[in-house]
C-alpha cells in the first residue's frame, strides 16, 4: 500500500517594505489589509473566502495588500470562533504528472488565501486498499473538508461511492460527450491548433492520444477529430498512448518512416517529446518533414529540440476552482462560477509549412 501525506504550512509574516515599526511587530489583520487596499473589511473577508463576485480591479488591490502586508490568517482564532477546523485534505494520485501537480499547486494557493492549510495525501491507484486508507488518514486529521482529485473513470467511481463523513468535492474533468459542455480546450484550443496547421498547408495528421480510461484523453481526441472535420480534413489515424514520452516514441516507431502524416498532434507534451526522438531516429527532420505539436506547455517544452508548439493549459486555475467549490460546500453557500479549462496556442519552432509548400 502506498499512501503518503504532506502537510503544508503558511509562511510566517515578515516586515512589509513600507510598514511602520509598530505594524511590523504584530501580524496584519483584515482591517489593516482593508485600509491598505482602500476597501471594506467585508470585501477582504469575501475575497479570502473565494467569493467570485468581486470586480477585477478590487481583487487586484486586495491581493496586492495581502502580499505587501504578508497577511497570515489566525487559524486558531478562526477555529475557536467557527467551531470547525481550518484544515483541508486533498486526495490525489499521479502527482508526478504535470496536470495533477499543477492542480495541487493551484489548490494549495487558494486554500492558503482562504485561510486554510491543505494536507496533501497521495496514493497508488493500483492498490485496492489505498483509497480507503487515504480517506481514513484524511478523516483522522480533523479536517473541514476533503478535495478528491480524480483523473480516471475508475477513480471517479470509487470517490463517488466513498463516505467522506465531511463536506467533499470530487474534482474530475467531465466527459464532454456525456455532459454536452465542452471546455475551452475543446472548443477553442484544438480548433485554433488545427487551423494554424492547416494554414501551413498540412492535410495529413496523426494523433497520439492519451489512455481512453481518462476523460481528458477522450475529450482531446474528440476535439482533434471535430477540428479536422470542420475543415473537411481527415485523420491519418489515432494511436493511444499513456501520456508518457515512451508511448509517443513507440507510436511513431510503430508507423515507421512511412508515417502517412506531415503533422503529429500529440495529446500532451511528454508524448510529443518521445515522438520527436523517434522521428529523428527514423531520419525525419522536425519540422521540415514532420511538424509536431503537444498540449499542456510544460516548463521544458520551450527547450525541446526544436522548441515545441503546444496548447498551454491553466491547470492551476482548475485547482483554485476546486477549492472554491469545496469551500462553498463547507459554508453551505451557492457554488461559485467554474471557469472553463483555459488554453492558449503557443507557437514555437517544431512546426512549419507542410513539405512542398
Amino acid at each position: 500500500m502506498a499512501v503518503d501525506a504532506v502537510g503544508e504550512t503558511t509562511p510566517s509574516p515578515g516586515t512589509p517594505g513600507e510598514a511602520s515599526a509598530e505594524a511590523a511587530s504584530k501580524p496584519a489583520t483584515i482591517y489593516d489589509v482593508a485600509r491598505a487596499a482602500g476597501v471594506s473589511h467585508q470585501t477582504v473577508s469575501r475575497f479570502l473566502k473565494g467569493y467570485q463576485g468581486i470586480r477585477p480591479q478590487t481583487r487586484e488591490k486586495v491581493a496586492k495588500a495581502l502580499d505587501e502586508l504578508r497577511y497570515r490568517p489566525n487559524l486558531t482564532a478562526r477555529s475557536l470562533k467557527s467551531g470547525r477546523p481550518h484544515r483541508l485534505a486533498a486526495l490525489t494520485h499521479e502527482i508526478e504528472q504535470v496536470g495533477p501537480s499543477r492542480i495541487i499547486q493551484g489548490a494549495s494557493a487558494a486554500a492558503r488565501q482562504a485561510g486554510y492549510l491543505l494536507d496533501i495525501i497521495t496514493f497508488d491507484m493500483t492498490d485496492a486498499d489505498a483509497v480507503d486508507e487515504a480517506v481514513r488518514l484524511a478523516a483522522s486529521q480533523d479536517v473541514a473538508g476533503i478535495l478528491a482529485l480524480a483523473s480516471t473513470d475508475a477513480m471517479t467511481e470509487v470517490f463517488e461511492r466513498t463516505d467522506f463523513r465531511v463536506p467533499a468535492h470530487i474534482a474530475a474533468e467531465e466527459d464532454d460527450e456525456v455532459t454536452g459542455h465542452r471546455t475551452e480546450l475543446s472548443d477553442i484550443g484544438f480548433p485554433s491548433l488545427i487551423a494554424y496547421l492547416a494554414g501551413l498547408g498540412h492535410e495529413r495528421f496523426l494523433h497520439i492520444a492519451g489512455p481512453s480510461a481518462y476523460s481528458a484523453a477522450r475529450n482531446r481526441a474528440r476535439a482533434y477529430e471535430r477540428a479536422l472535420g470542420d475543415r473537411g480534413l481527415a485523420s491519418a489515424g489515432t494511436i493511444h498512448g499513456d501520456w508518457s514520452a515512451k508511448s509517443g516514441y513507440d507510436a511513431v516507431m510503430s508507423r515507421g518512416a512511412g508515417l502517412g502524416a506531415t503533422a503529429i498532434v500529440a495529446a500532451n507534451d511528454q508524448t510529443a517529446l518521445g515522438a520527436m526522438l523517434a522521428l529523428r531516429e527514423l531520419g525525419l527532420r522536425i519540422p521540415e518533414d514532420v511538424s509536431v505539436t503537444g498540449v499542456d506547455d510544460i516548463p521544458e517544452a520551450a527547450y525541446f529540440a526544436p522548441p515545441l508548439t503546444t496548447l498551454r493549459v491553466d491547470f492551476a486555475a482548475q485547482g483554485r476552482s476546486a477549492v472554491q467549490e469545496l469551500l462553498s460546500r463547507i459554508d453551505q453557500a451557492p457554488p461559485p462560477r467554474v471557469p472553463s479549462l483555459q488554453t492558449e496556442l503557443v507557437i514555437r519552432a517544431s512546426t512549419t509549412w507542410a513539405p512542398g509548400r
